[in-house]
């Protein structure tokens, strides 16, 4: 991922954190509900969790294409 596409993401996660997470992860993912159910409880704990599901989480490293949590070395 370029830095360019990284810092849209983390724009668009401190402005509305369920898109950003969105955009980088799906909407069917737990990353994408967890976050949501934060910025319900509150923004500022949903915008910090949007932004650690984008820049630390690495989707492709844990799912395969059926959408099943795999361990990649």
């Amino acid at each position: 991922m370029g830095r360019c596409a990284m810092f849209c993401e983390i724009l668009i996660a401190i402005l509305l954190p369920p898109l950003g997470v969105f955009f980088r992860h799906g909407c069917c993912s737990c990353e994408f509900w967890i976050c949501v159910l934060l910025t319900i409880l509150g923004y500022i704990p949903g915008m910090i969790y949007a932004i650690y599901a984008i820049v630390v989480v690495d989707r492709d490293r844990w799912y395969n294409e059926g959408g099943y949590y795999i361990r990649v070395a």
